[in-house]
């Protein structure tokens, strides 16, 4: 990659990251109030992927729901137009849900407290559970949604209803965005805004107070199975080891090791990567694992 191309991503995605701050900051003005944070949406069934059937009961082969979890800036249906009904042909009872939503600002999710979504990923598993009749299911986030989860884990009793969580490109450690995080302290303000109009981008800062809390006395809690899926190219949870976890049942794999091949950056590895997919369907079904190879990408 040129050089200068390079330069341009972490300055486009700090300019989104602006873009996105103030948007929901004008919308707070006109309406004279503070953000609030809504519930789930309630079309989620309605996503037309032919996921989120909730009459769907888990076969013996594939005995727990898998819940999708999307990342920030991202909705339950986009994120996984490709990775939903891949686990669907492979006989899963496949569910996801919105989370994070700020007040005025549509399509866009996952960009209030991290704390309130876990709350949401715990109501929508309680709800999918009840559905299904499954005492386990397991989780599947991208990004903030491979981040989010361990929350719900750790502190609100879902180690107890979830067998895996599999995290794709999940910003576990927080990310510096390519170094642009390190300039924060350099504009004064910045960091306030954030933390007022768009919770969850301070809580995914290196060294929040949310990621303190989230990785003090370990990654992991006992009972849960933990793969987190990297790629050596990932622009935006930077760097991309940061994203691997410590602790027993924890599985950690660079997409590279698998497939030199394979380019995927933040964004592709979970929108559309099936070298990725593969190894979910493997995290997933563990008893049945094939290798992951670049020929995953055609199966």
């Amino acid at each position: 990659m040129l050089p200068w191309k390079r330069a341009l991503r972490p300055l486009a995605a700090l300019l989104l990251t602006a873009a996105v701050a103030l948007v929901p900051a004008a919308g707070v003005a006109q309406a004279a109030q503070a953000p609030s944070w809504g519930s789930p949406r309630s079309s989620e069934a309605e996503s037309g992927g032919g996921w989120n059937d909730y009459s769907c009961k888990p076969s013996a082969a594939h005995p727990r729901p898998v819940v999708l979890v999307h990342g920030t800036f991202a909705n339950s249906v986009d994120n996984w137009l490709a990775l939903a009904p891949y686990l669907e042909n492979r006989d899963y009872c496949v569910f996801s849900f919105d989370y994070g939503q700020l007040s005025g600002v549509p399509l866009f999710y996952g960009l209030g407290p991290i704390d309130k979504s876990a709350e949401q990923l715990k109501t929508f598993v309680d709800k999918v559970l009840a559905a299904t009749g499954a005492p386990e299911t397991d989780l599947v986030g991208h990004s903030q949604g491979g981040l989010m989860p361990r929350y719900y884990l750790k502190f609100l009793g879902g180690a107890a209803k979830v067998n895996a969580l599999v995290g794709i490109a999940p910003d576990n450690h927080g990310t510096t965005l390519s170094g642009i995080t390190n300039l924060l302290p350099y504009f004064p303000g910045i960091q306030d805004l954030l933390t007022t109009h768009t919770p969850a981008l301070a809580d995914q800062v290196v060294g929040s107070p949310f990621l303190t809390k989230l990785n003090e006395g370990g990654d992991t809690v006992p009972g849960v199975k933990y793969t987190v899926l990297a790629t050596k190219y990932d622009e935006v949870v930077t760097p991309y080891r940061s994203q691997f976890l410590s602790g027993s049942g924890v599985h950690n794999v660079l997409l590279q090791d698998l497939c030199a091949l394979d380019l995927s950056e933040h964004v592709a590895i979970g929108l559309f990567d099936r070298i990725a997919f593969h190894e979910v369907a493997n995290a997933l079904d563990p008893a049945h694992a094939t290798p992951t190879t670049c020929a995953s990408a055609f199966s």
